[in-house]
């Protein structure tokens, strides 16, 4: 795969989050609904499209459990594909929870406390200390932070590789302060004009601008994006049919919530143009 410049996803592909960031999904659900989810769940709303945002996720997680108790008679694969359907993301669960009877809406909304979820959820990730710093005020909760569970998935050999040989990028759902402290464990140095983070644009994956917008930066005709979840490799997709004066390559990472054989099926079937069991394999797959 012959390519000028290389964008890299940060969860799952540069650092594993299964312990950080999904574990802190799960745990603010349970926390502020009282019923937990499992993380087949969290793959599901993945799977669905438009969680790039990690608290959106949460946020559809918790309306899903709330729906559930007030009498919405669906699991949550048929939950998510309904999401998926209705074309991803948080406003779409809200479209799905729409077919509750109007009482039980109102009393779903009334204990859907996005505040609350974000708060849990940035008190789990980032423990007590982090909390103070990034967040300001008190956590409420102190807890040592899942965001120091997070093993380095990529060598530091792969890092070396990669930045002699391309132009290389970052694209992620990622708080910028957040995205500072995975990339300096890595020991990968990115300019802030050469990614984007969750600060950076609203529109989030699959949405091309980001990515179109590195290409630009780059000044390169060939662009290969390497992420974990179906999502990124529908932002290459999307990039390749929005900027007509470049090649976009999506390549699928299994080192996220997609695995195995499975994973392989699922990243084919959403336009993948190559699938690696993990990132350092993109030193072989890339010329």
């Amino acid at each position: 795969m012959q390519v000028d410049a290389v964008v890299l996803d940060i969860d799952g592909v540069l650092v594993d989050v299964a312990d950080s960031y999904r574990r802190a999904i799960l745990e603010s659900v349970d926390r502020v609904c009282g019923k937990p989810i499992d993380r087949d769940a969290v793959q599901a709303f993945k799977d669905a499209g438009g969680f790039n945002n990690d608290w959106e996720l949460t946020d559809a997680a918790a309306l899903f459990v709330l729906a559930r108790r007030e009498g919405l008679r669906m699991d949550v694969d048929e939950f998510t594909d309904r999401v998926a359907d209705l074309g991803g993301g948080l406003d779409a669960a809200k479209e799905v929870v729409g077919d509750l009877p109007r009482v039980a809406q109102a009393r779903v909304r009334d204990q859907w406390d996005r505040d609350e979820l974000r708060e849990t959820f940035q008190a789990l990730y980032l423990g007590g200390e982090l909390y103070r710093e990034l967040e300001g005020g008190e956590p409420p909760s102190e807890e040592d932070g899942y965001i120091h569970d997070e093993p380095t998935l990529v060598d530091p050999d792969t890092i070396a590789d990669l930045t002699a040989r391309f132009d290389v990028g970052v694209l992620t759902g990622r708080p910028a302060a957040e995205a500072d402290i995975a990339l300096e464990r890595v020991g990968l140095d990115v300019p802030d004009d050469r990614r984007f983070t969750m600060d950076d644009w609203e529109e989030g994956k699959p949405h091309p601008r980001a990515l179109v917008e590195l290409a630009e930066r780059f000044d390169v005709e060939r662009v290969a994006f390497a992420g974990d979840t179906l999502d990124d490799v529908r932002t290459a997709r999307n990039a390749d049919e929005a900027d007509e004066t470049r090649v976009y390559y999506g390549v699928g990472v299994l080192t996220g919530g997609l695995t195995g054989e499975a994973g392989r099926e699922k990243f084919a079937g959403n336009g993948a143009d190559a699938v690696v069991e993990d990132v350092n394999e993109l030193v072989e797959l890339l010329e």
